[in-house]
């Protein structure tokens, strides 16, 4: 964003600011001080003289002082324009290694889901079950502060224990990933978890991501993808 950038309404409110100040300083200005003396022709011309710059030094003070002021309020209207038009951060590129952060598990859902369709495959759902189970296991590895599909029991007796009558059902894990877009890089990006993104059965997932702040990794990640059983008649 430039000067020329800001709103004609916010370029006025400027110009009469700045109008005011030295409107305002001028009238500051003390009044010119009778000065009577018993002096000859030559004398008075001397004091009407130095009268005439003492007022020229205070005018182009007072003038200097009016413009820095109105730059400087055009400087903040500038700053505060330039910050309310900086988009917000995606939320999968916003760091999950703090205490207060949040996975935004649409932004995973639509990201897995647009992988998935760009290599001809059906999207997936958010699944609450899946996510349950997702945040189950992350937080079992947070607190073993260990990397395993085991931290939180058996990947299958886990499904099973959860209820969720599952035809078909595949597990990502991660650590030390601390954004959704690092944790995404780092499955596709290896064979067998890719393969998992990518499984042609799947249509419902639960993923979920768990803030360790005393653990190397800081973040513990689980990607759960299943499909459930067809109904027997």
């Amino acid at each position: 964003m430039s000067f020329f950038a800001l709103t004609g309404s916010t370029m006025v409110l400027l110009l009469g600011l700045t109008a005011g100040v030295i409107l305002f300083l001028y009238w500051l200005k003390p009044p010119p001080q009778r000065v009577v003396v018993p002096s000859t022709f030559i004398w008075q011309r001397v004091l009407k003289e130095r009268k005439r710059r003492s007022d020229f030094w205070r005018w182009l003070v007072s003038l200097l002082i009016a413009l820095a002021v109105g730059l400087a309020l055009a400087a903040l209207a500038l700053l505060a324009g330039c910050a309310a038009e900086l988009p917000a951060l995606p939320s999968f590129y916003r760091s999950l290694a703090t205490p207060a952060a949040e996975l935004d598990a649409s932004a995973a859902q639509s990201m897995i889901s647009g992988y998935r369709r760009n290599h001809g495959l059906d999207a997936v759902a958010l699944d609450p079950t899946l996510m349950r189970l997702a945040a189950e296991q992350s937080r079992a590895m947070a607190q073993r502060d260990r990397l395993d599909h085991s931290a939180g029991g058996a990947f299958r007796e886990r499904i099973v224990r959860s209820g969720f009558d599952a035809a078909v059902a595949v597990e990502n894990v991660g650590a030390g990933y601390h954004t959704l877009a690092e944790a995404f890089s780092g499955w596709r990006d290896s064979p067998s978890h890719r393969a998992n993104m990518l499984h042609r059965a799947v249509t419902r997932m639960g993923i979920a991501a768990v803030y360790a702040p005393h653990s190397k990794y800081k973040v513990f990640w689980t990607l759960i993808l299943a499909a459930p059983d067809a109904p027997r008649g």
